[in-house]
């Protein structure tokens, strides 16, 4: 069960994940070993899964981000597994939600430019046996970057 204060530290290490035990001490009003001994429960209770770093995508060359809606040919478990490996090895498809409705998964993809896009969409994704159809929409302008979670 997390407390207030522990709600106040994973916001804080959320908005920077570098504040040092001491930087979080005196935003919180403990002691730096209270705030070390509260990170590692956290860290051991999976709250805090891991840390990173933020990378600005059109500077490293990926200059098309996208969301691909696929739905499947054929649904059960050894399809899905399937499907799961090929999204893991593909470095452009950064995360991957299964879904309710029409399609049956949403990946955000990261691309070069439209050509790479267009490759992941058809040499990769439609020519996978269990895939029916894909619909891509590109990201025009993400006014709104990608938030802390609410706590």
């Amino acid at each position: 069960m997390i407390d207030h204060i522990d709600k106040r530290l994973l916001a804080e290490l959320q908005q920077n994940a570098q504040l040092t035990s001491q930087d979080l001490s005196e935003r919180l009003n403990l002691s730096p070993s209270q705030v070390g001994r509260r990170r590692q429960r956290l860290e051991a209770e999976g709250l805090i899964r891991g840390y990173g770093a933020r990378l600005d995508a059109a500077r490293l060359g990926l200059a098309v981000q996208a969301f691909v809606q696929v739905q499947m040919l054929r649904h059960g478990a050894e399809p899905a597994q399937q499907f799961s490996r090929l999204v893991s090895l593909q470095p452009e498809i950064t995360s991957a939600w299964t879904l309710t409705g029409e399609a049956d998964y949403l990946l955000r993809v990261y691309c070069a430019d439209l050509a790479a896009l267009h490759r992941l969409i058809h040499d990769v994704l439609l020519a996978h046996p269990t895939v029916a159809r894909v619909q891509s929409q590109i990201v025009m302008h993400q006014f709104k970057q990608d938030a802390p979670l609410p706590i």
